[in-house]
This record gives C-alpha cells, sequence and structure tokens, in this order.
C-alpha cells in the first residue's frame, strides 16, 4: 500500500507514573505493531487537560484506538469507588471519554481494547463492575495472564454472536483470548450490543448499533495474532478497512 494512503489512526498514551528519572507518557508498542501490520499509521494522542488540543489531534485521525490500562474513574458512571478499586487517571479518562464522544458525532471508527471497551461502555451511558473478583466471585480469575507474566497466550475461550461483525470479521464463534483485567462492563447502553462473552458469561465484546464502525474487546488481541491466535489480526484489518471507507 502507497504511504500516502494509509489512514492515521489516534492511539492514546498513558501516564506513567513510576517511571525512573520521573512520570512518562508511552503506549505499549504492540498496539502500534497492530495498527501497522494492519496498514495504517499509528499517531500517538498524548494526554493534556486542554481538550482543545487533543481535538486537533483527532481532527489529523481517520479512526481512534483506545488501549488498555488504569481503571475507569467510577464518578465517570454515577458510582461511588469500591475499596477494591485500582488506580485511576481522571486526565486520561476525560481525554478518551473526550475522543470517544467525538467519534460518535463524527461517525469515526472507533476501536477499545481492554481499558477502551470499559471507556466505550461508560461513554455511551454504561457502567462498569469495579472489582470482578468481589461483585463477581463465581466466576473465572480474569487475571490469568497477569499472574502468568505474559499477555501472549491464551487464557480462555470467548464466544462470539454468530451474527457479529466480529464473528463475520474472525470467520468464527469461539477465539482465544488472554485475560488480565479486574474490571468488567455491568450496564451496556442501547447504543451498544453484547457480542461476546467469556464462558462464565462475563461480556468481552461489545459492538455499536446503527453506528459506523464501533468495537470494543477486552482481551489484548495485539499480543495475540503474532502466535497464539493469529485471527486477530482480522480485527486490526478491519478496524483500517473501517478508516479507509
Amino acid at each position: 500500500m502507497h504511504c500516502m494512503r494509509r489512514p492515521i489512526i489516534g492511539v492514546t498514551c498513558m501516564n506513567d507514573m513510576a517511571a525512573s528519572g520521573g512520570p512518562l507518557m508511552a503506549v505499549r508498542p504492540q498496539y502500534l505493531r497492530s495498527v501497522e501490520a494492519a496498514g495504517a499509521v499509528p499517531l500517538l494522542i498524548h494526554l493534556t487537560d486542554n481538550l482543545d488540543l487533543v481535538r486537533i489531534l483527532y481532527e489529523q485521525c481517520i479512526g481512534i484506538l483506545l488501549p488498555g490500562g488504569e481503571d475507569v474513574a467510577p464518578m465517570r458512571y454515577g458510582e461511588a469507588p469500591l475499596p477494591e478499586l485500582g488506580p485511576v487517571d481522571v486526565q486520561r479518562d476525560a481525554v478518551e471519554l473526550a475522543l470517544a464522544g467525538w467519534c460518535r458525532e463524527d461517525g469515526k471508527p472507533l476501536l477499545g481494547i481492554c481499558r477502551g471497551i470499559q471507556v466505550l461502555n461508560v461513554a455511551f451511558g454504561g457502567s462498569l463492575y469495579q472489582d470482578i473478583p468481589s461483585q463477581l466471585p463465581d466466576t473465572l480469575d480474569h487475571r490469568y495472564n497477569t499472574h502468568l507474566r505474559t499477555y501472549d497466550v491464551a487464557g480462555h475461550p470467548l464466544h462470539l454472536a454468530a451474527d457479529s461483525w466480529l464473528a463475520r470479521q474472525l470467520q468464527t464463534t469461539e477465539v482465544l483470548a488472554n485475560t488480565m483485567h479486574h474490571q468488567a462492563l455491568k450496564v451496556v447502553p442501547p447504543a451498544l450490543r453484547v457480542v461476546g462473552h467469556a464462558p462464565d458469561g462475563v461480556i468481552e465484546a461489545v459492538e455499536g448499533v446503527g453506528e459506523p464502525f464501533v468495537v470494543g474487546v477486552q482481551c489484548h488481541p495485539e499480543h495475540l495474532w503474532q502466535q497464539a491466535e493469529p485471527r486477530w489480526l482480522r480485527l486490526f484489518e478491519g478496524f483500517v478497512a473501517a478508516c479507509q471507507n
């Protein structure tokens, strides 16, 4: 593909406050490599309190990818924090919720991964389980890959609705997923449709209802397509194709 025809996809950074030498803004390279492998150019969107600057970057992008990271602050969906809540980043929440809202208004393709599916859900009017072990005790260990200290192997199958875009794009109704999250979607708003579940029923994939391209997955496909589950590359290819259209 000629370089001038590659769509630009915005990928939000995360604040790493514990980095040696002081705070860093960063994004894991697997997200960028996945966007590149699918035929697009990633553009890092830094975190700032000035949403006018974020808007300038947003307008350079054909699509937006919201990657993994911290918990979404419960105030964003009208709840008080539970003791089991993990670290939050209110600056990142503000940036990503703004990006999701703009994408929805403008019909720009939007892909959410791990934290990203949770941001999508909240941006569209839904809520989250703040902590799976304490709120949904009879479920799988959804931090399997966290304990394993690798994201590159599968933790459980993901069951997809046969009539979903994901099932058509991945050409399967069951795909291998890794799992390293302690939060999950709770109330899913009417603008989103649940299209994927873990074997224990936890929601792990959603798609927009009547939206041009809105897809969220709870797993980290950017770590899986290289070896453990090659079909996940088709997710990124479909996202890029939507950006080209």
